[in-house]
């Protein structure tokens, strides 16, 4: 592996993220996606109420005690509050560790069917080290992995190699500049594909982008991975139940994920607050063995609910905060496999999928 200069700091802020009871708050929507989440809620899309609405997230009473990192869209990491405080201070204030996305989407990977890669390598280390200073230590870059059909066509393996590759270099930038790299291969869940196909696609994928970080010498303990539960495609006939997504899941993770990493970040993928919150108890409830802490790092399945108890109005801050921080409270339970399930009601229970899901 590659010395660093900072790799006590990222093996500690690793670590850190992945205490037990604790996982991630994806608040790192683009400025158009933001303003997907604004408009069913009747809520302008511009500076100031983006900034109201992520200090109206940070400043949550209590949410340091089941959130230990936070993601967040660049505009948010250099902004301040209402109240004057930098948002990297409300963040650090409850004890919550301040993370960056940095890459800038994807692009088409032209000779397939409809792939895509992700690009922002090339300007990566110049914005990290920037984005430290500021008080970043950690940072997240996402990768998308198309099943189009069960053929086996896609994911291709082009699209495979090449998004692996991209991440290993990310990787391996962000830690030469202090930050610790969440990697985040996403296979979509759209289609009609069965749990098995995933079960086979995600396998591949994951253990493709773990020899590609091997080859970049990244140091793994100051890693984290943000991979898709296994799951029945969107518009499968027969949907597996949770106890097989978490069945599934773990074993395709037992199979390509190094006992060094320390932590499994998973992304909601579409599912709905509810599900997301299930899935993951049921997969930390599972006897086998799991070297690593299985947690969130959670967007919509943190948010939805919050979002639509906000409705951009200031009196309604204190409400949408306990909505947030009773879905923040269900995921560290569901980290410890102790949830009984229930937080939020039946708005906790709408589907947060998007197809084609970007941001």
């Amino acid at each position: 592996m590659a010395t660093s200069e900072y790799a006590a700091e990222l093996k500690q802020t690793a670590a850190a993220i992945s205490a037990p009871g604790k996982g991630i708050l994806a608040a790192d929507e683009s400025t158009g996606t933001i303003g997907k989440r604004f408009a069913p809620i009747g809520v302008e899309n511009n500076q100031e109420n983006r900034r109201k609405y992520r200090e109206m997230l940070f400043k949550t009473p209590g949410l340091g005690q089941y959130i230990s990192g936070a993601i967040t869209f660049e505009e948010t990491l250099f902004d301040k509050g209402t109240c004057g405080t930098p948002m990297v201070d409300l963040m650090k204030a409850q004890g919550i560790i301040p993370g960056i996305k940095v890459d800038k989407g994807v692009q088409p990977l032209f000779g397939t069917n409809g792939e895509t890669v992700t690009q922002g390598i090339d300007d990566l280390g110049k914005r990290c080290a920037a984005y430290y200073a500021q008080g970043a230590r950690f940072a997240k870059w996402r990768a998308v992995l198309h099943i189009k059909d069960s053929s086996g066509a896609t994911p291709s393996m082009l699209a495979i190699d090449q998004n692996a590759e991209t991440l290993a270099r990310y990787a391996a930038i962000c830690q030469a500049n202090g930050l610790v790299p969440i990697v985040e291969p996403e296979v979509l869940m759209d289609g009609g594909h069965s749990i098995e196909f995933a079960a086979e696609v995600t396998e591949k994928v994951i253990a493709a982008c773990y020899k590609k970080l091997s080859d970049h010498k990244v140091l793994l303990e100051g890693t984290l991975l943000k991979p898709n539960m296994v799951r029945s495609g969107e518009a499968a006939a027969e949907t597996a139940p949770m106890s097989a997504v978490a069945q599934a899941t773990v074993r395709v993770l037992q199979h390509t994920v190094p006992v060094a990493v320390p932590g499994i970040t998973f992304l909601s993928g579409g599912m709905s607050e509810e599900e997301a919150s299930l899935a993951l108890n049921e997969m930390n409830k599972l006897d086998t063995k799991k070297p690593w802490s299985l947690t969130f790092s959670y967007g919509r399945a943190l948010q939805q609910s919050c979002l639509k108890a906000w409705l951009g109005k200031d009196e309604n801050i204190p409400t949408a905060q306990k909505v947030l921080l009773e879905r923040a409270q269900a995921n560290s339970l569901a980290n410890l496999g102790k949830y009984q399930g229930g937080a939020g009601g039946d708005a906790a229970k709408a589907s947060t999928f998007v197809a084609n899901y970007s941001y």
